[in-house]
């Protein structure tokens, strides 16, 4: 078994994304994951303790693809709106497929929101942390203040064009987002500031 181990953790790891991003966590049994592997429950456990640790496994194998298929969809040119009102709008093309189930990261940390421990959970805190990290080295690149703000603002916009696209299947969320982040990043740092928190600007521009 151990020169195959990893042939099989992978196939196991293959079943888990298709069964758990198709169903949610909660409902995927392993017997349906060792079935959808084509191994034993033996062979599952082998690999995976629980099903707690197969859920994590699932969700850390994901963090980079998704990462990285954001980022293509961001592309490399242009300002930072520029890139994000891009990212934004591919996003939107999502709305049209019903195999597409919004945020595996989300959908988790809504299933398990009683459980902040739950190696799922943890997971989904990282994803989300590396996400917002590799906003945030755009920003400061292009040399926006409150970097730190401006990529906690983007990942909400993010995040809700996400759900939003899910609930309706509709593509105008994900196109107004688009349109937020042109006009918050439609200039640099230099010529353009956000309010620190509580000042009279921001206060004034809430009402």
């Amino acid at each position: 078994m151990a020169s195959s181990a990893p042939l099989t953790r992978e196939r196991i790891l293959i079943a888990a994304d298709d069964l758990f991003y198709a169903e949610g966590l909660a409902a995927i049994s392993m017997d349906r994951l060792a079935a959808r592997a084509g191994v034993t429950k033996k062979t599952l456990y082998y690999h995976f303790r629980s099903k707690d640790d197969l859920m994590g496994a699932y969700l850390e194998a994901r963090r980079g693809p998704v990462l990285r298929r954001y980022q293509d969809w961001a592309g490399t040119t242009g300002s930072v709106g520029e890139r994000m009102a891009r990212m934004l709008r591919k996003l939107a093309l999502n709305a049209d497929d019903r195999g597409w189930r919004g945020c595996g990261f989300i959908r988790a940390a809504c299933e398990l929101a009683h459980l902040p421990g739950h190696p799922a959970s943890v997971s989904a805190r990282r994803h989300k942390a590396e996400f917002e990290a590799w906003m945030r080295a755009m920003l400061e690149e292009e040399r926006h203040a409150h970097s730190d703000r401006l990529a906690r603002v983007l990942m909400v916009l993010l995040d809700g064009a996400i759900v939003q696209t899910l609930i309706h299947r509709r593509s105008e969320h994900a196109e107004a987002a688009a349109e937020s982040v042109g006009a918050l990043l439609g200039t640099p740092a230099s010529t353009r500031r956000i309010a620190p928190p509580g000042s009279a600007r921001e206060q004034s521009a809430a009402a």
